[in-house]
């Protein structure tokens, strides 16, 4: 009979508890907002600055590529077009000289993708540490207690990606600098 007392008396408190705590959950309520990250990495002047330098960086490699692709096509082309004129040397020759230009060209290719894309990783990983930076000014300016970046849905009410976009511009983090 004393464990049963003992129970009520403790459920009593803690639904006491549960309602105090929800009374004062209501008192200071959370701010809350959230950021879409890849509008960030798509449409702000640090992710278009960004995008600029690699394009500039890989230029004159996406040419040469550009370049050796063609060559690798007006030789396949001249191979089929005289290949069954040829000598059986000349022709063997030629593909072998095909053959190592394919080589070549994937070869190139490949070593272009991996630097292409580790370094877009570095200038996407500079644009959201920036971003990241803004982001929690803000929280600090507007005293919100969270700010997500993930989210399967989002309502526009608590979105502030625009204002970050904007406090990015503002910033001048275009210019590559943090």
């Amino acid at each position: 009979m004393l464990t049963g007392k003992f129970s009520k008396r403790l459920a009593c408190a803690l639904v006491l508890a549960a309602t105090v705590g929800a009374g004062m959950a209501h008192a200071q309520e959370a701010r809350i907002a959230a950021v879409n990250s890849d509008r960030i990495l798509r449409e702000s002047v640090t992710a278009k600055a960004a995008q600029t330098r690699l394009e500039a960086e890989f230029a004159s490699r996406s040419k040469a590529l550009a370049d050796l692709a063609q060559k690798l096509k007006t030789d396949s082309e001249n191979l089929d077009k005289n290949g069954a004129t040829m000598s059986a040397s000349a022709r063997a020759q030629a593909q072998s000289e095909l053959s190592a230009t394919d080589s070549t060209f994937q070869r190139k290719q490949r070593t272009y993708n991996e630097d292409l894309n580790q370094r877009r990783n570095e200038e996407l990983a500079a644009v959201l540490d920036r971003a990241n930076k803004v982001i929690k000014q803000i929280a600090e300016q507007q005293h919100y207690d969270l700010i997500v970046q993930e989210a399967v849905y989002v309502s526009p009410r608590i979105d502030i990606t625009d204002q970050v976009l904007k406090a990015l511009a503002a910033s001048g983090s275009g210019n590559g600098t943090n």
